[in-house]
């Protein structure tokens, strides 16, 4: 079975996460967090590596959280659930994080990618907040970055409409 973040590290000292759970369409499950977080707690205080780099594939960055995990939640599993603190340790790493976005960033992928200190996107690149057709908000700080990144109004527009 394929790993579902996989490392390198190349000769310039560029460590390189790719997200890899096509058949999910790199939806963030609870067990992708963790490994994410793992990877970059585990790259970080390394002074060889330079930056780090978030990558998905080709059609697509991250389609967002796992909503079928989500689902068999419930709220109080919710709230303490590893995943959870998740977004506080992206956020607490130092080393420089480049997202590297092709295809869809939607959602948790979209909310990634601002967590990033930078995103790199390709041309056909399509970033959005769709969790309001699912009766939810951005849970991530999707809406506080987004909000800094291209203003309040075109926010509104992305998180109350769900258009990307």
């Amino acid at each position: 079975m394929a790993d579902i973040v996989e490392t390198s590290v190349d000769d310039l000292h560029v460590a390189l996460l790719r997200l890899n759970r096509p058949e999910a369409r790199n939806a963030l499950s609870p067990e992708m967090m963790e490994r994410i977080a793992s990877e970059l707690e585990r790259l970080d205080p390394d002074p060889e590596i330079r930056c780090i780099v978030i990558a998905g594939s080709e059609e697509i960055f991250a389609a967002g959280a796992d909503i079928r995990a989500m689902a068999e939640r419930s709220l109080p599993e919710a709230l303490y659930h590893p995943s959870a603190g998740f977004w506080r340790r992206v956020a607490a790493v130092k080393t420089p994080l480049v997202a590297a976005v092709s295809g869809y960033a939607l959602g948790g992928g979209c909310e990634l990618a601002l967590a990033c200190d930078m995103i790199v996107a390709e041309e056909g690149a399509r970033f959005g907040q769709p969790e309001i057709t699912l009766g939810i908000i951005p849970g991530g700080g999707g809406t506080q970055r987004l909000e800094r990144a291209i203003g309040k109004q075109r926010t509104m527009e992305y998180v109350l409409t769900g258009r990307g």
